[in-house]
């Protein structure tokens, strides 16, 4: 069976750990070279060290500060002689406390960094594409969250942020599509990573009850999903929001 994503250049961040990192794994498996981006370049550096094939290269991304992005693709088109022509926006973190006690800082930071960092990401990757006339056959694909489409006590910055994720991904496809671009967005549940680890074990069990797999998720459960997406084969998928939940309501 043929490789998914072969000869294909892809752009991931937040590849440090979790979502991200399996991401990585499944793409290169697929036959991608990947740029694994994250704000902690060890843990990319460690990311990279873990993947099937060659040529890998781990970056440091800041995916809030546009310089940062503009000068990481820069870089990628001097070293590969191309722009990526799959983006992977994975980048996310929480800040988690009941909205009458959720402080202004602790809003910002995660709209900044799941919100704002992803449309910097896809405005960069689609105008790095479209300037090098390589935009036919790319996918930008979004990490939202089940949480962005039903909410979740003590999350409304993250339920915000990633409500926000679906919408701009919509959007996106619809100004996209004219050059080749899709954008999609994949909807995660309740998934084994650090993110989740700090659950206490009587919220699992709680949680668990509402999945119909009655069981938490793995990380390469959601990538396999990104591959497809990332690949030729969902070559007439635009637009759409994909939930990964086992069957969470």
């Amino acid at each position: 069976m043929s490789k998914l994503v072969i000869g294909k250049l892809a752009f991931v961040t937040g590849a440090g750990s979790g979502i991200g990192r399996e991401i990585c794994r499944v793409l290169a498996r697929e036959g991608a070279q990947v740029v694994a981006t994250d704000r902690n370049i060890k843990t990319v550096e460690e990311t990279v060290a873990t993947l099937e094939g060659i040529e890998h290269v781990p970056l440091n991304v800041d995916v809030t500060d546009r310089k940062h992005v503009e000068i990481a693709f820069k870089h990628v088109v001097k070293q590969f002689l191309k722009p990526p022509s799959i983006i992977v926006n994975a980048a996310g973190i929480t800040r988690d406390n009941f909205l009458m006690k959720l402080s202004d800082y602790d809003f910002d930071d995660v709209i900044n960094i799941n919100l704002k960092g992803s449309f910097l990401v896809m405005q960069i990757a689609a105008r790095t594409m479209i300037e090098a006339n390589a935009s036919k056959d790319s996918s930008i694909i979004n990490v939202s969250s089940i949480v962005g489409k039903y909410g979740n006590i003590g999350q409304s910055n993250y339920s915000a942020s990633k409500a926000g994720v679906i919408a701009m991904t919509k959007t996106a496809s619809m100004e996209l599509g004219q050059f080749g671009i899709r954008v999609n967005a994949i909807l995660p549940g309740f998934i084994e990573t650090s993110m989740t680890a700090n659950v206490p074990d009587n919220v699992k069990k709680i949680l668990i009850k509402k999945i119909q797999l009655q069981r938490i998720g793995k990380p390469q459960e959601v990538a396999e999903v990104v591959a497809f997406l990332a690949s030729n084969r969902s070559s007439y998928v635009n637009g759409t929001a994909i939930e990964i939940t086992g069957g969470m309501y």
